[in-house]
């Protein structure tokens, strides 16, 4: 088990990607929805929605992907010897910067993984969120140059690198104890769509193994989107980039093979075209993600190898979007919700006011 780790390799990362950017496709054709194989920001909302945390009756399902992300990263820290049960500083920080980070993501209506599906199906409204995933890590950068920091992690009891990926358990058992019932929106404790988002998904078992197989994979390629492009514009390091381009190229190519690429703006499922609060929306989003340390599928691969403050940020995005939901912030097809915008700026005054007033004192 001490041998090179050869997924985290450029090529090892590049195959990884590869695999994720075809299994998702894979699973929108077997019933995820549009654009939406994999949406880490998506798929939590929906579980935040399963759980009675919102109301919104279209948005509400038990995703196996997210559970699957935390176990499978756990098994392959078990086996690989690298669960390391761990924590830092500033929890609340951490679960603020979760819940602005979902309230970014769900203006913009996807994650940084779905905004490269997005992309790779032909929605042209990707382009201006990836830029706004761009800038908003561009200027959290700018803070960890100048020396920002949460604090130091340090080890503790193995009890709490277990809190999350027992909770995921929990979640699972909830799924097979109170399964979907046809034609009922509620199956004793769980609530599921009827219609919309929530009522499209791959068959159940095979979202989970899928799930399990890229939280594997993840946890050994060190596998993160946001982490991609902060190396990138902080060192000119392009491994991770290597990574996140291949998820692209290769969800773009199976999407072409099996007639589920339609370019242009307009008509994109589950997307909008106000273009601005697409932008602004994941500029939001990557600050958060930034100030945090990882993208929300890094911060579920962290957590199921025993990171406490990851398990944290993780709940304060299913939170968050019950927030969302609950609030008038999430944006639909119709556009920015209610009171998205307004979202949008005190999530940015939030980020800044924590960029600013935790850089490092300089004896």
């Amino acid at each position: 088990m001490q041998g090179k780790n050869i997924l985290a390799t450029r090529w090892g990362i590049i195959g990884v990607g590869a695999v994720i950017g075809v299994l998702a496709a894979v699973l929108q054709k077997l019933g995820n929805p549009g654009n939406m194989g994999i949406c880490v920001a998506c798929f939590e909302r929906d579980i935040a929605g399963a759980l009675g945390l919102h109301r919104a009756a279209v948005v509400q399902y038990m995703r196996p992907e997210i559970i699957g992300f935390v176990l499978g990263s756990m098994i392959a820290a078990y086996i690989f010897k690298e669960f390391r049960p761990r924590v830092g500083s500033a929890p609340i920080v951490r679960f603020v910067l979760g819940a602005f980070a979902m309230i970014g993501a769900l203006v913009f209506l996807g994650c940084p993984w779905r905004a490269v599906l997005r992309l790779a199906g032909g929605d042209g409204n990707a382009i201006l969120g990836l830029l706004g995933l761009t800038f908003g890590i561009w200027i959290g950068t700018l803070f960890l140059k100048n020396g920002y920091t949460l604090g130091r992690t340090q080890a503790t009891h193995t009890t709490v690198g277990w809190m999350l990926p027992l909770i995921m358990l929990g979640f699972l058992a909830l799924t097979l104890v109170f399964p979907q019932v046809v034609g009922q929106d509620q199956s004793g404790v769980l609530l599921y769509s009827a219609k919309g988002p929530g009522a499209m998904h791959a068959p159940l078992l095979v979202a989970l193994i899928v799930g399990l197989g890229i939280g594997f994979l993840a946890q050994r390629s060190r596998f993160c989107t946001m982490g991609a492009i902060r190396d990138t514009v902080l060192f000119g390091q392009t491994h991770l980039l290597s990574g996140f381009i291949s998820l692209l190229v290769f969800a773009f190519l199976t999407n072409l093979l099996l007639g589920q690429f339609k370019p242009g703006f307009s008509d994109q499922p589950v997307a909008h075209t106000m273009h601005i609060w697409n932008f602004a929306g994941m500029a939001l989003a990557g600050l958060a993600f930034a100030l945090a340390g990882g993208c929300p599928g890094r911060q579920l691969f962290l957590s199921g190898e025993g990171d406490g403050d990851a398990a944290v940020f993780v709940l304060g995005m299913i939170v968050g979007a019950g927030f969302a939901h609950n609030f008038g912030l999430a944006s639909s097809p119709a556009g920015v919700g209610p009171h998205g915008i307004a979202a949008v700026v005190v999530g940015f005054l939030m980020c800044l006011f924590i960029g600013f007033s935790m850089r490092r004192k300089v004896a």
